[in-house]
């Protein structure tokens, strides 16, 4: 008997994350030998970013990616991965999830989900329409805002945040309705930033990751090969995914430049400012998160 699951991602078709997920579908396809069929739906066109993890969660969708710091509000745990200049490399991304993993995990069960794989987003930089200097340069800057943590620091910085979501981003550009925001160089590229933004600061704040879920009760209905097929396929995506993810923002800082954006260190101003959001954002995480949270920066930092 073959099994069909739809897969929901908010992310275009040509998102390096959607075309992971695209190699996974293929390979969990192949190695279960046709028993397994998963139809990616992308550019949010089964369910918006907000809502996919519930559609998981009830049956909606059996799988589907999230970006977890999305969530922020809803467990603190989520939003981890967001706290500016915690983790603000590769491999320091890496650390921090997996102290996160065995927390998640747990949450993800008791919600019946289950984590199949996650992958990083390239480091956060900031899009601006002109010149900066120093934070206070930001001020009254309509700022886009897409997790409780980047309307956080928009406040902190005196901007003005507005939410966009991905799939919205070009267009808030180009209209005026935003004029900066931190994002990857990914999501320029994928939104074609260069046209209406000039420049981008390599602040490496933070690398959110996406991860990919799937609803439990649909993984129990598996035959135990086809189980186990999903699973080698997924940590393949994982290895995978991290590698793409690196590949993604040497490529696309390198379309954005060639588009006639300036692709910047941030200078020292701007660099100590951001600094001092960050451990702003982390002690305001920490009181609410709690002992959990608390013990999970321990883990991190060991």
């Amino acid at each position: 008997a073959q099994t069909k699951w739809d897969l929901a991602t908010a992310y275009p078709a040509t998102n390096f994350h959607t075309e992971n997920i695209n190699a996974f579908a293929a390979d969990v396809d192949k190695a279960s030998g046709g028993k397994l069929k998963i139809t990616v739906h992308a550019n949010a066109a089964l369910f918006k970013a907000p809502e996919i993890k519930r559609a998981v969660q009830g049956g909606q969708a059996q799988a589907g990616e999230i970006l977890l710091v999305n969530f922020q509000n809803e467990w603190q745990i989520f939003g981890a991965d967001g706290l500016p200049f915690l983790a603000d490399s590769y491999d320091e991304a890496m650390k921090l999830y997996k102290a996160q993993k065995p927390l998640l995990d747990k949450k993800l069960g008791e919600q019946g989900m289950m984590l199949l794989y996650s992958v990083p987003w390239p480091p956060q930089g900031i899009y601006s329409k002109k010149p900066l200097a120093a934070a206070a340069d930001l001020k009254g800057i309509k700022w886009r805002a897409y997790s409780p943590a980047t309307a956080r620091i928009a406040e902190l910085v005196g901007a003005q945040p507005v939410t966009v979501q991905a799939a919205e981003v070009s267009q808030a550009f180009a209209t005026g309705v935003v004029e900066s925001m931190m994002s990857s160089g990914s999501t320029g590229w994928d939104a074609k930033l260069h046209e209406h933004v000039k420049y981008w600061y390599d602040t490496q704040a933070w690398l959110p990751k996406n991860v990919v879920l799937v609803n439990v009760a649909a993984f129990k209905a598996l035959d135990k090969a086809t189980q186990d097929a999903l699973l080698k396929a997924a940590a393949d995506a994982e290895t995978r995914g991290l590698a793409s993810a690196k590949k993604a923002n040497g490529e696309t800082l390198d379309k954005l430049k060639g588009g006639g954006m300036n692709i910047l260190p941030p200078p020292p101003a701007l660099k100590a400012d951001m600094a001092k959001v960050g451990e702003t954002l982390l002690k305001e995480w920490l009181a609410k998160a709690g002992p959990e949270g608390q013990a999970l920066i321990d883990a991190y930092r060991k």
